[in-house]
């Protein structure tokens, strides 16, 4: 890892709070079009060819937040690290934006659509900002362990929880959307794709979030966490072939 990491940092930071501005604008012309009032469950009818273009430009963002780190460094960790690091500074600034844009959210425990794929993901604002504000963390850590030494790796057990980590949190986002679905097929026959046209997302038409899992949230939160201290508090000791 590059001593001058750091030097980098501003205009990292700077294009994932540029993206962020273009992700809350993309937002701001979805809900003049499809709540022109307020944006509020349940979800309003969207057309498949809709649907799957904001997937797609769901998947292009990712893309956008791995090339930075892509390339900077060939390293492994190092691209994981900036990637992380980026994700989370977007996904704060998007509410940022948005706030100032649209006065939108409320309150940070104002539900929000969070993601497409593979199901729409939802939950309370307040929870992908803890979220980002963790992969920022652990991101800017990692970074400057190996600029200290570039033998620094994290080990097994901590890649273990930080997947079990992750694991969770999708869960808590995916649960509620996921179940109301199959619960819906299940009394409909086989699920079968929306013809072109036709609302992408008529699965979830009369979806309402009612209960967000904060219970399994904080044990996820509590697993990172536990990396995030080691991390803090250790020193570098190569383990896990992760370059």
């Amino acid at each position: 890892m590059p001593a001058h990491w750091i030097t980098l940092l501003p205009w990292i930071t700077a294009f994932a709070i540029a993206m962020a501005f273009l992700e809350s604008a993309v937002v701001v012309y979805l809900r003049e079009l499809y709540y022109p009032v307020e944006f509020r469950f349940p979800m309003a009818p969207i057309k498949r060819h809709i649907a799957i273009t904001e997937l797609l430009r769901e998947l292009a963002t990712l893309v956008m937040l791995l090339a930075p780190g892509a390339l900077i460094t060939p390293r492994r960790l190092e691209r994981f690290a900036w990637f992380i690091y980026c994700f989370g500074v977007w996904d704060i600034f998007y509410y940022v934006f948005l706030k100032a844009v649209l006065d939108w959210p409320a309150t940070l425990f104002d539900w929000d659509i969070l993601f497409l794929v593979p199901v729409v993901w939802v939950g309370p604002v307040l929870a992908p900002c803890i979220v980002s504000a963790g992969l920022i963390s652990i991101g800017l850590l990692v970074l400057h362990r190996r600029a200290e030494d570039p033998t620094f790796m994290l080990r097994r057990w901590e890649w273990g929880l930080l997947i079990a980590s992750g694991s969770l949190l999708l869960y808590t986002f995916m649960e509620e959307p996921l179940a109301h679905i199959l619960h819906s097929v299940s009394g409909d026959g086989p699920l079968t794709l929306p013809k072109p046209g036709h609302d992408a997302l008529s699965g979830l038409r009369d979806y309402l979030p009612e209960h967000y899992n904060w219970a399994v949230f904080a044990g996820a939160c509590v697993l990172a966490g536990v990396v995030l201290i080691r991390l803090m508090r250790r020193g570098s000791a190569p383990r896990v072939a992760f370059r």
